[in-house]
């Protein structure tokens, strides 16, 4: 049973919940999806709260020189999602913006339901531009990206309250978009008083049921609104409030820092990410719960029916992983041949590339942005060819889309894409387009060996890897994130480079990575692969047993959602 005896509302601008359903871009909404899930099988009251994204994010078109093309990710919400009767308004640049409120049921282990309510503005009432303001994921300019923030923040609580939520446990923020909803509680606390008189008791009030999690140690990636926004899109006395409790210094809004200062507990999602959030943010105590991954989601078939055999609590209490070093090797690797034949299968009907199963899969997909680094492991082509000529062959599988308006980006894939006509015949790499959930299950329990490559100290978890270990498959990684936590050189993966204190050296750790692969990786795949498989066994059983939701979630429970003494 459940400690908390009110819900805890969940507020994030992406939510990672079907295959079918494209409300998500990447890692935060996957997290998202997960927590979510996580707290459906444990029982634990919970409701979800974000936009309603009729064009999806973008569906991505790679041609043959890896130029990337966008076109809407069209989709049919009544397909998917129960349309509720109630309705909630929200003012938006002085206007009336009327919201609709779609729902989807997440069902966990026992039948316990979790609910996710997807704001949506489209109702014929509201203006054509008020009416696309839930049509894009992450799109626009910062003007329709603050109104957004506005619905979601603002519209979220409003829609709350028509559906029947008041009393609530805790209100977490999943970064900073949804921080505005801390001025739609401000103003429930003072009644009558105008928000433009708010002290910072008042404040204090917001405090107690508000936590935050931070997901970015890069400074650019916190939303910042310049002043003229601010005073065009809020309230009067919205604004004044802000600015009266210091948190639009310069009249400028900074997302982050707004839901910092109302907010009783706060936290990066690694260990090392708390280090840097604790930096950036000397004001506030930064406290660390390093992220998870939903464990049922992400296990690919065979490995969850080995799982089943061996381990039949596993799906009840992930903790249990922690015995699947008495699965025999041989099990370990037969089950994962199982599901790199369905990736293998999936890659030919996507490309009509049929590539070679005997082979060492290397995989590599995250969002495609500089700081990812995607091209490192392709960096000395030369080298590539010795290794896959004379210690044995290889073939990599790379994915991930680049924001439309991120031009380094999109380069980044041209890279890659280049790399990969180079190396033809003698390395096969391939660049999977419109990378989604359905890929990415596949990829992360079908490869081999999954590789990371963030530039530190800027990665802030990284769950990809998480992923991959739930299925056996080791990482060679920088030490960046939550691989510090993760790694035991040979034993659960291998790290890339030979510390985590300094900041990144790329030709340094291209040697590195390269140096694993050539004397210790591919000689171990080919000429040794039950001692391989050894380190399949304790990826699952040292990684995957800790880096699930719901060990994350369980921290959340103990330090963010209870109520303070």
């Amino acid at each position: 049973m459940s400690p908390l005896s009110h819900p805890v509302a969940y507020f994030s601008m992406e939510i990672g919940l079907t295959p079918e359903i494209p409300n998500y871009s990447g890692g935060l909404g996957m997290l998202a999806g997960d927590m979510l899930r996580a707290a459906a099988d444990d029982g634990i009251p919970m409701v979800g709260v974000t936009l309603l994204y009729r064009r999806g994010f973008f569906r991505q078109s790679l041609d043959e020189h890896g130029n990337q093309s966008e076109s809407p990710s069209e989709w049919q919400p009544e397909k998917h999602l129960e349309l509720l009767t109630q309705r909630a308004v929200v003012t938006v640049e002085g206007r009336p913006v009327r919201l609709r409120a779609w729902r989807f049921s997440i069902k966990g282990l026992t039948g316990f339901v979790v609910p996710v309510i997807l704001l949506d503005s489209s109702d014929p009432e509201n203006t054509p531009f008020d009416r696309g303001l839930t049509d894009t994921l992450y799109g626009g300019d910062p003007h329709y990206r603050l109104c957004q923030e506005v619905v979601l923040g603002l519209g979220g609580i409003a829609m709350l309250r028509a559906l029947g939520y008041h009393d609530m446990s805790a209100y977490h923020m999943n970064e900073g978009h949804s921080a505005l909803l801390t001025v739609a509680l401000l103003k429930e606390s003072m009644g009558e008083r105008s928000l433009a008189e708010a002290t910072e008791a008042d404040a204090e009030q917001v405090r107690r049921i508000c936590v935050f999690t931070t997901h970015t140690p890069v400074p650019a990636g916190h939303d910042v609104f310049a002043p003229e926004l601010v005073r065009q899109v809020l309230q009067e006395s919205q604004r004044k409030a802000l600015e009266s409790l210091g948190c639009c210094p310069g009249g400028a809004l900074n997302m982050t820092s707004l839901g910092l200062f109302f907010s009783r507990y706060m936290n990066g999602v690694s260990r090392r990410h708390e280090q840097i959030s604790q930096g950036m943010f000397p004001s506030y105590a930064v406290d660390a719960i390093t992220n998870g991954v939903h464990a049922g989601t992400w296990t690919a078939r065979p490995l969850g029916d080995l799982f089943d055999r061996h381990i039949p609590e596993w799906r009840r209490d992930n903790r249990y992983l922690r015995y699947a070093l008495s699965i025999p090797v041989n099990e370990i690797w037969d089950a994962h041949q199982g599901a790199k034949a369905e990736l293998l299968m999936e890659v030919a009907k996507r490309t009509g590339v049929r590539l070679d199963p005997r082979a060492l899969t290397i995989g590599f997909a995250r969002r495609a942005t500089p700081y990812k680094r995607a091209d490192l492991m392709l960096r000395d082509r030369d080298r590539l060819r010795r290794i896959a000529h004379d210690v044995g062959t290889l073939q990599f599988i790379c994915a991930g889309k680049a924001h439309p308006s991120d031009e380094p980006g999109k380069e980044m894939i041209r890279r890659v894409t280049q790399a990969a006509h180079e190396l033809k015949p003698h390395v096969t790499v391939l660049y999977m387009e419109n990378y989604d959930m359905t890929l990415g299950r596949l990829m992360c329990a079908g490869v081999d060996l999954w590789v990371n490559t963030p530039h530190k100290p800027q990665e802030a978890s990284g769950t990809s890897g998480m992923k991959a270990a739930l299925n056996g498959v080791p990482s060679l990684s920088v030490l960046d994130g939550w691989w510090i936590e993760g790694y035991i050189e040979g034993v659960t993966g291998w790290a890339v480079g030979d510390s985590w204190e300094s900041e990144s050296d790329v030709w340094k750790e291209s040697v590195s990575l390269q140096d694993k692969l050539e004397y210790i990786i591919v000689p171990m795949f080919y000429h040794r692969p039950m001692e391989f498989a050894a380190v399949m066994r304790s990826a699952i059983s040292l990684n995957g047993s800790f880096f699930n939701a719901q060990r994350m979630i369980s921290q959340y429970l103990l330090n963010a959602y209870a109520a303070p003494e």
